[in-house]
């Protein structure tokens, strides 16, 4: 008899992997490429630049770093094996991959020295964390003094003329596509993580209790989504 995969954990997220990219392109209507793009500029960062993606996934932010900034050397970590593997396939095909390392690790416990990177980032990720405060923490310490932390997370869109239409695609549009496309506990799974995702003011509020400082907090589409960027001190 097998156990199911804790939610959110890297087992569930080997579940649905094989068909990640698509339903984030499905389920986003195609922006959540040009989200990436703002979270790669919100780093501020050129030349040879060492850059860690937390939570990379099947590493499509990872490699939006790696385009935008040719010179960069960039590390994902992520728990789950399978997003790895297909990561790691499409690095090949790219041939990015002698610039992009992935490896196994959560944001709880980043395998990395102080200070070692230049910024970090997190897609759709720090909602998945057992511990937020604690992964704030650790890619605020991974970080460089000077350094940006950006984060990429979903939400409940919280005000605006098409916020009801914004949460009525969250909460019936997501789970069915997600549904009928993987399995069903998955997507429902993050429907309930998006609406229990703490608002703008109260996650900016985290980071800077992590000990950074908060430079801003955008809402991308509507609310649907937020970019969350924060400085080492």
């Amino acid at each position: 008899m097998t156990t199911a995969a804790r939610p959110g954990s890297g087992e569930m997220f080997d579940a649905i992997a094989d068909r990640y990219d698509l339903l984030n392109r499905i389920i986003s209507l195609g922006v959540d490429q040009s989200w990436r793009t703002r979270a790669v500029r919100a780093l501020e960062l050129s030349g040879s630049a060492r850059v860690l993606d937390v939570a990379t996934g099947t590493g499509d932010l990872a490699i939006r770093i790696a385009r935008a900034l040719p010179e960069a050397r960039v590390v994902g970590v992520d728990p789950s094996t399978r997003m790895l593997e297909i990561g790691r396939a499409k690095l090949g095909k790219l041939a990015l991959a002698g610039r992009v390392e992935l490896g196994a690790g959560s944001v709880e416990a980043l395998p990395y020295p102080d200070a070692g990177f230049d910024g970090t980032t997190i897609a759709f990720g720090i909602r998945n964390a057992h511990d937020r405060a604690q992964g704030l923490c650790e890619m605020r310490r991974v970080t460089r003094s000077g350094g940006r932390v950006v984060v990429l997370e979903l939400g409940d869109p919280e005000s605006g003329a098409l916020s009801a239409v914004a949460r009525w695609h969250i909460h019936s549009v997501v789970p069915w596509v997600g549904g009928l496309l993987s399995g069903k506990a998955e997507y429902e799974y993050l429907q309930r993580s998006i609406a229990a995702f703490p608002s703008r003011a109260a996650f900016g509020a985290m980071m800077t209790e992590a000990g950074l400082e908060l430079e801003r907090a955008e809402p991308l589409t509507f609310g649907v989504a937020t970019l969350f960027v924060g400085r080492v001190p």
